[in-house]
Parts: structure tokens; sequence; C-alpha cells
């Protein structure tokens, strides 16, 4: 779980990708380059994988450490579940 700390700061990264995502639809609706519209859907992917690296690296220093210590059995599913998250973003 995320503190609510950690909570706010994403949500308030998530607000500035929202309003760059809302950005980009209107220069898809106005008469704008595709380049322009490109390397904006590149900043906003960029800022999501900020956001996706934060929340791993919450998950590697809290979630992890607690699973391992808590019993072996629990340690294995957390480090498995690591395992799967690199998988699925590599």
């Amino acid at each position: 779980m995320l503190e609510p700390a950690d909570q706010q700061q994403l949500v308030t990264r998530l607000n500035r990708i929202e309003g760059q995502v809302r950005g980009v639809k209107r220069m898809v609706m106005e008469p704008r380059l595709c380049v322009e519209i490109l390397q904006q859907l590149s900043a906003a992917e960029a800022a999501l994988n900020r956001v996706s690296l934060a929340i791993l690296r919450i998950h590697v220093e809290a979630c992890v450490p607690t699973g391992v210590e808590s019993s072996p059995e629990e340690g294995k599913a957390r480090l498995q579940e690591l395992v799967d998250i690199f998988d699925r973003f590599s």
C-alpha cells in the first residue's frame, strides 16, 4: 500500500499527465503539425514511465522486504511478483 505522502505526490504527477493528454487531444483537433503532437505524446509517455518507476521503487523498498520478513512463502511470492513485474515492463 502507498503511504499518504506518496499517494499525494503520485496523484499530483498523474493530474499533470492528465492535463498533458488533454492538451494532446486539443492538438489533434486543431490543425497542428504531426511532429508537435508526437513530441507532446512522447513527453506524456515519459512522465507515465516516471510514475511507474516511482511506484516500482516504493514496491521494492517497502512491499518486498515486508513480505520476505513475514514468512518464507510470502517472501517467495513477493519475489516472484517482482520478477513478473520486470518481465512485464521489459
